[in-house]
């Protein structure tokens, strides 16, 4: 079978030109680098991802994220510490403490404004190394008046062992291994006194009234990509390079695939696009639970409204890296499609947003925070340091208008009686939704 070669240019959005017979197509396509390094390394990524190809044929981008990011034994978040300074790239948790007591707040909020339940499961997927949770539950804990007669619980969905190791060193006193029979495989004890419970999988955690975070989440689950062409919608795939027998090239599937068939919008505009059917799963997941035991879900990430087309890009050392050099050595990641998510969440619960990440944490209360906090630091280092860390966090040209917050909320969450007749998908909103307005406490 001939599959049309699709090689690689350096702008983040080339357009080449793929010949099939005597019909050419257009393609668009990501890569950090013009030429892959002459002494790229064969990594063992890279020989399990050869050998697969040479017995199945060319496997689809998912296909090739999933790998290169979970795989259990070769897996990138598997057995790396990615974050950070030292790691592959920086998280807003990770510049300032600002960010997640801010986030901690709005979870309050929202856990007032549903009526002060009883229970209260916070649940953040891919927690990192902890940074997050750790602020917010500095939150709670400064909180403990207002949410003492609340049974608080933590629970994590991390599949990485390295990072699960990392994120009980931060968070709790001590952490014990349970047993296969459980459906946490690990458990802990926070250092504020809370529980706090680690799972492999979304669906192993207790489901009621949880309140779900996903920060830099979405982005790194796997993406199908697809090129329209004068025969209709085609997969864009991951193949050896004839021409170099140790390097991965795309190709463009020569008819339809399942996938094509299935993940494409009938109203598409777009001549290339990249659909995360993962995403789509966790949403819905969420928004069954929401609408049927209470509770919010706030989505954090770098995306767009339906509106790019090719975003899928590398990560090392802080450095655009090619997606397909040395697999296994570094972070993949896609923008998030936050328009696919609010069609995703099937009209179960009302969505806000997206809103740029400088405008939720300015309604938050951000300013007012960085005051107090300039206010009881005397040490001029660190005066400096509360500032930049400002500054990456708000400035539009960096974290600031990169980065976007989506909720999910119950459709009574919006109404002032009643359940409406009719969903809501809305940024302009007649009952106040912290973050997505001004913060304002009763």
């Amino acid at each position: 079978m001939h599959w049309p070669k699709c090689s690689i240019r350096k702008k983040f959005e080339s357009q080449i030109r793929v010949l099939c017979g005597s019909a050419t197509w257009r393609c668009r396509h990501f890569s950090s680098e013009n030429k892959v390094e002459e002494n790229s390394p064969v990594t063992p990524m890279l020989k399990h991802l050869m050998m697969k190809i040479k017995s199945t044929g060319p496997i689809t981008v998912a296909e090739y994220m999933r790998e290169v990011l979970t795989n259990p034994l070769k897996g990138y978040y598997m057995h790396h510490d990615m974050l950070g300074e030292k790691g592959d790239f920086v998280t807003s948790p990770e510049i300032s403490q600002m960010f997640g007591e801010l986030i901690g707040v709005w979870f309050v909020s929202e856990w007032m404004a549903s009526g002060k339940p009883k229970k209260f499961q916070l649940v953040e997927l891919g927690p990192g190394r902890g940074s997050l949770t750790h602020d917010i539950l500095r939150v709670f804990n400064q909180l403990d008046s207002l949410l003492s007669k609340c049974d608080i619980s933590i629970h994590l969905v991390e599949v990485s062992p390295k990072l699960s190791e990392i994120q009980a060193l931060t968070l709790a006193e001590e952490k014990v291994e349970l047993m296969d029979s459980s459906p946490s495989y690990m458990q802990g004890v926070a250092k504020t006194g809370l529980p706090i419970f680690w799972y492999q999988n979304l669906s192993d955690v207790p489901v009621g009234n949880n309140f779900y975070l996903a920060h830099e989440f979405l982005d790194a689950l796997p993406i199908h990509k697809f090129q329209k062409t004068e025969k209709g919608w085609r997969e864009l795939l991951v193949d050896i390079d004839p021409e170099a027998p140790d390097k991965l090239r795309f190709v463009l599937a020569p008819s339809a695939t399942a996938a094509s068939e299935a993940f494409i919008n009938e109203k598409e505009s777009r001549d290339h696009v990249e659909v995360c059917p993962d995403a789509g799963i966790v949403i819905q997941k969420l928004a069954q639970n929401i609408e049927k035991n209470g509770g919010a879900a706030l989505i954090v990430d770098y995306g767009h409204n339906g509106t790019k087309t090719d975003t899928f890009r590398g990560f090392c050392g802080h450095k655009l890296h090619d997606v397909l050099t040395a697999p296994g050595t570094a972070d993949l990641t896609a923008d998030v499609d936050f328009s696919y998510l609010h069609r995703m969440a099937q009209e179960k619960v009302a969505t806000l947003g997206p809103i740029r990440q400088h405008d939720f944490l300015k309604n938050m209360g951000i300013d007012i925070r960085l005051q107090i906090l300039l206010q009881n630091v005397k040490d001029a280092i660190i005066h400096r340091q509360l500032l930049q860390s400002y500054e990456m966090l708000m400035e539009l040209d960096k974290m600031g208008g990169r980065f976007n917050f989506f909720a999910l909320l119950p459709h009574y969450r919006l109404v002032a009686s009643e359940k409406p007749k009719k969903p809501h998908h809305s940024t302009s909103l007649s009952v106040h939704v912290a973050g997505f307005g001004e913060l304002l406490w009763k």
